[in-house]
């Protein structure tokens, strides 16, 4: 590996078997006659956050596909799906935090950190999309 940022993108692959972990839990309750939903939907959540997380630890000035491409140099496209991503981090946080303080319903507070690790990175995926969309309409 030349430098960091190839040995960090190469750290990036680990998203994967996250969200395969993450995903397993998606398919648990019906294995487990839903039994532990509200736990299992939790660990799902903060698996796929933390997917997520490594997923933003990409080298930010090469695009993953021809379709990535196409949004982030475009100057419309990159700011919807910028916007969409502020969105879904902000509403993810809150919806944590309101179930962790704002809620006595054991199921809602259950799902409260995993709601918080999806919006933390969803936040780090912002970051990383303000990143490629700078990078790639200044090289267009």
């Amino acid at each position: 590996m030349k430098t960091a940022r190839d040995f960090f993108h190469k750290i990036s692959y680990l998203q994967y078997p996250l969200m395969i972990l993450g995903s397993y839990y998606v398919i648990h309750p019906m294995i487990d006659g839903y039994q532990n939903i509200w736990s299992d939907y939790n660990k799902l959540l903060v698996f796929y956050g933390l997917a997520i997380s490594f997923s933003t630890l990409q080298d930010t000035t090469k695009t993953q596909n021809k379709l990535s491409e196409r949004i982030w140099k475009d100057p419309k496209k990159s700011k919807m799906a910028i916007v969409y991503f502020a969105v879904l981090a902000f509403l993810s946080i809150a919806l944590g935090l309101f179930c962790l303080l704002g809620t006595q319903n054991k199921n809602l507070n259950e799902i409260s950190f995993g709601l918080l690790a999806l919006g933390v990175g969803l936040v780090g995926l912002l970051k990383a999309a303000l990143e490629m969309a700078e990078h790639h309409q200044r090289v267009a």
